[in-house]
């Protein structure tokens, strides 16, 4: 698996994350082979957050990977916090509370990287800053980031928090690609020029903050997968013809396109089946020509001005 620097920090991690949030639909042997079988493909950055499967699915990963000391050196650990039944919370009490209990439920000490899960819009700044800093000095949290949060979001959070913000978690995909789409479209009278995150993938790329896309196969939000569906026959022909040309599955297609730009994000996967994994995990050995890209992008109903 290659790997990459995460952010600013000098923490070297695949440029794939392997997503947990289904892992309980997984009986204990599947999850038990799935998670050893990351591990063989080179596939040791696992994502994870408090409210997936209620956080079953932090445990049921601890019991799955049988969580050691030994083990745990050689393991990446995300996880995030923050949303609660009904809102979100990022008050100091809430996130080191979180936090305690991610790392009882994932039987570690300590997590690499902690994300803020989704912004809340009654944040205080100085109080994420007093719960990053305990967590900072305590070792329980190495690294630090938020997810779908946009350039404003974060500068307010950076005007008291004094740690990098090394990841942000957005949407992403082939078919849902505005964070791409907005930059071509600058100044122009459709709706691909309406700004709808504050270019946030260009504040990211200058203040080294790596995106780490999920849903990387879904359109929509949550809608079903592009990848062999009927709705989208040009993208899918066009994506095949790609795919034939370098040996590979559309899965892997799908994904080194996102790997291959510059901005070096980190695709967060979702599935669980161990064949998919593995084309997910092929990507990274993928790199398609300008053509190619652009190929993907237009026929996916996007248009060049």
């Amino acid at each position: 698996m290659r790997t990459m620097k995460l952010g600013s920090s000098s923490l070297e991690v695949p440029v794939l994350a392997v997503g947990c949030m289904r892992i309980n639909s997984l009986s204990k042997t599947e999850a038990e082979r799935f998670v050893q079988t990351s591990l063989e493909e080179g596939a040791n950055f696992f994502d994870h957050a408090d409210i997936y499967g209620a956080g079953a699915c932090e445990e049921i990963f601890a019991d799955a990977i049988h969580m050691s000391d030994s083990v745990r050196e050689n393991i990446i650990l995300q996880s995030k916090c923050g949303i609660r039944k009904g809102m979100f919370d990022f008050s100091k009490e809430h996130i080191l509370d979180s936090v305690d209990k991610i790392l009882q439920r994932l039987r570690t000490d300590y997590l690499d990287i902690l994300l803020l899960h989704r912004p809340d819009t009654l944040v205080e700044p100085d109080e994420v800053a007093e719960a990053f800093d305990k967590l900072e000095s305590s070792g329980k949290v190495r690294h630090f980031g938020v997810s779908n949060q946009n350039p404003m979001q974060i500068q307010l959070l950076k005007k008291s928090v004094k740690q990098p913000i090394v990841a942000n978690q957005l949407q992403l995909s082939i078919t849902n690609s505005t964070m791409i789409s907005n930059g071509f479209n600058v100044n122009m009278e459709n709706d691909s020029a309406v700004g709808r995150d504050g270019s946030i993938l260009d504040f990211c790329r200058l203040n080294d903050i790596t995106i780490q896309p999920w849903s990387p196969f879904q359109y929509g939000f949550f809608e079903g997968v592009f990848l062999d569906n009927p709705k989208f026959p040009e993208l899918n022909q066009q994506i095949n013809e790609v795919a034939a040309k370098h040996g590979v599955s559309n899965t892997t297609i799908a994904i080194a396109w996102i790997l291959r730009h510059p901005a070096h994000m980190q695709p967060v996967t979702g599935t669980m089946n161990i064949d998919r994994l593995k084309d997910c995990i092929k990507a990274s050995h993928v790199e398609l020509t300008r053509e190619e890209w652009y190929s993907i992008f237009r026929a996916a109903g996007n248009i060049l001005p």
